[in-house]
C-alpha cells in the first residue's frame, strides 16, 4: 500500500483585470515583489466577457495574463489567493476597485483557478478560499468546463495557456 505522495510544483498566473493603467502597473509591481519575475506576459485583450465589473471598475476593462518564473506547491494557492485580495483593496479607487486579480495555476493536466466564492463544482481549501477547476488537458489543449469563465472558455487564451504549459513543461524537465 502507497503512502500520501507530493505533488509537483505548479505554474502560478495571475489574469490581470483593468482600465487604468497605473493601477494595473501598481499591482504588478507588488505581485513580483511577492511571488518573483514575471516569465510571461500575454497580449492585452478587450474583456467583454460579462458587465459584472462595470459598476465598480468602469469601462471599456481589459484583460492579460500574467505567469511567473518560480514554481510553487499548489498548496500556495490559498495564501496568494489572499494576497491578490489585500492588494485589490490597496489599490482600491472611490467606486470600489482598479484592479481584480484572478489567481491560478497550471499543470500539465488542468487549470485551477482561487475564488473567494463557493459554487457546486469549488472545493473548499481553507480561510475561506476554494479551488475552481476550470479546464483540464486534452486534445492538444485546456477543454473548458460549462461553469469556465466566458472569456476562458471562448478561445481566447488557449495560445497563452499553451505557451504558458510549454514553459511549465520545461521548467520541470529542467528540475
Amino acid at each position: 500500500m502507497a503512502g500520501p505522495g507530493l505533488p509537483d510544483p505548479v505554474k502560478l498566473f495571475v489574469a490581470v483585470l483593468w482600465r487604468e493603467p497605473k493601477p494595473l502597473a501598481d499591482a504588478t509591481t507588488r505581485m513580483e515583489q511577492l511571488w518573483g519575475p514575471i516569465d510571461f506576459t500575454g497580449p492585452d485583450r478587450t474583456f467583454d466577457a460579462t458587465t459584472y465589473y462595470e459598476s465598480e471598475m468602469g469601462s471599456p476593462l481589459s484583460r492579460r495574463i500574467v505567469g511567473f518564473r518560480d514554481l510553487v506547491s499548489p498548496e500556495k494557492l490559498v495564501e496568494t489567493k489572499l494576497i491578490a485580495i489585500d492588494i485589490e483593496k490597496d489599490l482600491r479607487g472611490a467606486a470600489g476597485r482598479t484592479v481584480n486579480l484572478d489567481v491560478g495555476y497550471l499543470d500539465h493536466n488542468k487549470i485551477v483557478l482561487a475564488s473567494a466564492k463557493g459554487a457546486g463544482q469549488k472545493i473548499y481549501l481553507a480561510r475561506g478560499i476554494f479551488a475552481d477547476l476550470v479546464a483540464r488537458f486534452g486534445h492538444g489543449r485546456y477543454q473548458p468546463f460549462e461553469w469556465t469563465f466566458l472569456d476562458f472558455r471562448d478561445g481566447r487564451y488557449d495560445d497563452e495557456l499553451a505557451d504558458l504549459r510549454q514553459m511549465y513543461l520545461k521548467q520541470l524537465r529542467m528540475r
